[in-house]
């Protein structure tokens, strides 16, 4: 295996690579127009990241293609005639906080780790696919397919880059996104992110309690760590009886609720605890907490009544449709997976964002449908997003060729393909896996404060990845 000894020798320089790459804020942001008329779609942090990727690919020997400013390719080519392999990555980042231990993008090693944000997810990952590509170059190894390593722009926030792609570029026949976990991902629910909303009328003091404002989330995909309340009476010793009664429900639950007088008001804050919205099950809904706890007083308005009474009747605590009509599961993916991600009431429309992550064998519709049934008249869904599952048989050739390249150099002989509720680029790819980059007894440090890579994951991804490309390109 000649190109893996290429891959040893350039091993310093690949890490001084993800440093140059980690070193660009290229978290997304507004779009430029640069003086002479061009346009960076994403702004000029992630322009600068694909400007640096396409330098080193072209540096490298290979074709480079910056398509508009969307998304970048570095091409390996291969016999025309044969099917292509694509490595579909992204360069932009998520936001960062202020409390990082060295700087999200002041790279630092340290105890063997890179630390900064995109050393994971998924920087690291595609200067590692990228070194690998050029490690079978250095062999002296002509594939016979052509080898596409394809840069989006906005994976963390959209999808523009692989539309673009798809409308203007030759799409890869099959390949790996390594945006993921190894080993490989055989598939991944399907996903749905939608609205259920109601309209209200408008109520004063006067006629009771009101409940004035409801917020809480940030994103669908997410669970909500913090939601808010504020109710207003003409009656102010009402407010010492829901005082009262958050201590009682607080001390009776567990769950973390307080509430305060503001001004003429009460607001009542109930504090969850945030994970991502595809494994509900490692957080606490601030929201399933507040809209519990709601539906203990009487508020004037039978409409917010109602979708308070909608909530706790159908959703509450059940992360699995239970009381939603769509407890569907398989053996292949499990259980529907449903998380609230955001909510907000005010005068005029209650409105609650949910993310549903769907079983591989189910259609998204049956979701829909089962939930349908159980809305009250007055509510009805505005549809968003309507991501259909993707599922490759184990025993499909693929499968087991890329289960042989992570066997061979990360020491992993037990561990097996899996299908997760999370949705990658392989959705937006035809036929394509997710395969890595993190190993199965890593911590998960994407998006997270800190975030970081082992240089000996890293140096072992690229390796996986060189033995897929000749595996499934060159013999």
């Amino acid at each position: 295996m000649d190109y893996i000894e290429y891959l040893e020798k350039s091993n310093s320089k690949m890490i001084e690579e993800l440093a140059r790459q980690v070193r660009i804020d290229s978290v997304k942001s507004d779009p430029v127009r640069t003086p002479d008329g061009e346009v960076y779609p994403f702004g000029k942090g992630v322009q600068e990241s694909l400007e640096e990727l396409l330098k080193l690919g072209e540096s490298m020997g290979f074709e480079v293609h910056n398509y508009d400013n969307y998304v970048g390719e570095i091409v390996f080519p291969g016999d025309p005639s044969e099917a292509s392999f694509g490595i579909v990555g992204h360069l932009d980042v998520v936001p960062v906080s202020d409390d990082w231990k060295h700087g999200p993008f002041n790279p630092v090693i340290e105890d063997g780790f890179m630390y900064g944000r995109g050393t994971a997810d998924d920087k690291g990952p595609v200067i590692a696919a990228l070194f690998a590509m050029k490690a079978i170059k250095d062999a002296g190894i002509t594939p016979k397919k052509t080898i596409k390593l394809i840069a989006g722009l906005d994976e963390e926030t959209g999808k523009e880059s692989a539309i673009h792609y798809r409308e203007v570029a030759n799409m890869p026949d099959f390949g790996i996104t390594p945006d993921a976990d190894f080993p490989v991902i055989n598939g991944e629910k399907g996903i749905l992110i939608f609205d259920i909303a109601q309209k209200l009328k408008k109520h004063t003091v006067k006629e009771g309690l009101v409940l004035s404002k409801v917020q809480g989330g940030l994103a669908a995909n997410a669970v909500p760590a913090y939601a808010r309340a504020v109710v207003a009476s003409d009656d102010k010793s009402r407010y010492d009886e829901i005082i009262a009664l958050v201590k009682s429900y607080r001390e009776e639950s567990g769950y973390d609720v307080t509430a305060k007088k503001t001004g003429t008001s009460l607001a009542i804050e109930a504090h969850g605890v945030a994970a991502h919205g595809s494994v509900p099950h490692k957080g606490l809904n601030a929201i399933s907490i507040l809209m519990q706890f709601l539906g203990k007083l009487e508020l004037a308005g039978d409409e917010v009544t109602e979708f308070i009474d909608f909530y706790n009747d159908h959703i509450g605590f059940d992360l699995n449709g239970e009381r939603l009509e769509c407890q569907f599961e398989d053996a292949p993916s499990g259980k529907v997976i449903v998380n609230v991600g955001t909510i907000e009431i005010n005068d005029e429309v209650a409105t609650m964002k949910l993310n549903i992550r769907v079983p591989v064998t189910f259609e998204n519709s049956a979701v829909l449908g089962g939930i349908e049934s159980v809305l009250g008249s007055n509510q009805g869904i505005v549809k968003g997003t309507d991501e259909k599952a993707i599922y490759v048989n184990p025993e499909d050739d693929f499968v087991k060729t890329l289960m042989e390249a992570y066997r061979d150099f990360s020491g992993d002989l037990d561990s097996e393909p899996v299908v997760i509720g999370g949705g990658t680029y392989a959705k937006h790819f035809d036929g394509v896996l997710a395969f890595g980059g993190l190993f199965p007894w890593e911590d998960d440090c994407m998006h997270m404060t800190d975030e970081r890579i082992s240089l000996d994951s890293y140096s072992k991804m690229a390796k996986i990845y060189a033995s897929t490309v000749y595996k499934l390109c060159c013999k």
